[in-house]
């Protein structure tokens, strides 16, 4: 199945509002869907900067940066947005989007490692450049480390009975010796959903620090927008749409500060206001079921106070 973006107008119109020029980063390429309409919607002078650790990704990229030089690609991940783009001399921004998870063509790869449903080595790295594999990482982690993590980035309530049945199996080479081990284990199936999905995402979050970095993200990429500066991501499980949803809440929510001896009072550090959450439409994921758990937030940056 080739990659299709999900929200893609939903996504490029919001981060846009209405503007036609500017600069522009899209802090997860993949395979430039985003990218490439956001360009096509941009005069001559404006600038747009992509990040991705996706070795694969990576060479889509510098094929778009050859046809267009208003494009530009970084091989690193969003969580140094903001030093990857002060090296360059970038200190403020129009707009920044994120497209979270894995693409299509990662999924789809047997031998990225990150599906059950073909086998293929257990790798599961975004960047498989380097770090340590699915497999080498299952060997060192502790029994009651890894229930706790299928538990919380899995959400799976067996958690610690497929934590025990992969420790004691000891080496695993490939995602079907895996998928069958937690199948055996797994004493109860959800309707429709292969009893190893939510421990394939669990090992997943962890080895790639997916939730560690879109936590480092988020306030860097509020710094570096200008005001009026649109930020739009999108999420694909509950797990980042919380850390997303509450971000937004606190960055554009009066803090109240209850001084000592003094009466209540309302301190304004808001930097963001809320300007949207969308879901895919029925149209779009009847074209495409992977966007059946997408959601897009969009927030504003404020006017700087005292500015």
């Amino acid at each position: 199945m080739s990659h299709i973006s999900v929200l893609l107008f939903e996504t490029v119109e919001s981060l846009l509002a209405d503007r036609t020029t500017g600069v522009y980063i899209d802090a997860t390429f993949g395979r430039g869907g985003h990218t490439r309409l956001l360009l096509s919607k941009l005069d001559e002078n404006a600038r747009v900067y992509a990040f991705d650790k996706d070795p694969q990704a990576l060479e889509v990229a510098a094929a778009l940066a050859q046809e267009d030089p208003r494009f530009t690609i970084i091989h690193a991940s969003f969580a140094d947005i903001k030093e990857q783009m002060q090296e360059i001399g970038v200190q403020s921004v129009d707009g920044i989007m994120a497209d979270l998870g894995v693409s299509s063509p990662q999924l789809d790869q047997a031998e990225r490692g990150f599906s059950f449903m073909q086998d293929g080595p257990l790798d599961m790295r975004m960047d498989n450049s380097k770090g340590l594999t699915a497999a080498e990482w299952l060997l060192e982690i502790e029994e009651e480390q890894l229930a706790n993590i299928i538990y919380q980035y899995g959400e799976e309530r067996y958690s610690r009975r497929i934590a025990k049945a992969i420790k004691q199996a000891g080496k695993l080479d490939t995602t079907a010796q895996l998928a069958e081990l937690v199948k055996t284990a797994h004493p109860k199936w959800e309707k429709h959903k292969h009893p190893a999905t939510r421990t394939f995402q669990a090992i997943r979050i962890a080895i790639n620090k997916e939730l560690d970095d879109i936590e480092i993200f988020l306030p860097q990429a509020v710094d570096l927008l200008k005001p009026k500066g649109r930020l739009s991501v999108i999420s694909f499980h509950s797990l980042e749409d919380r850390l997303i949803k509450q971000f937004i809440q606190k960055e554009s929510t009066l803090a109240e500060d209850f001084g000592w001896g003094m009466p209540e009072q309302q301190i304004d550090t808001r930097r963001l206001k809320k300007i949207s959450r969308v879901r895919a439409s029925e149209e779009e994921v009847k074209a495409n079921p992977r966007s059946r758990s997408a959601w897009l937030r969009v927030a504003e940056r404020l006017e700087q106070k005292g500015a």
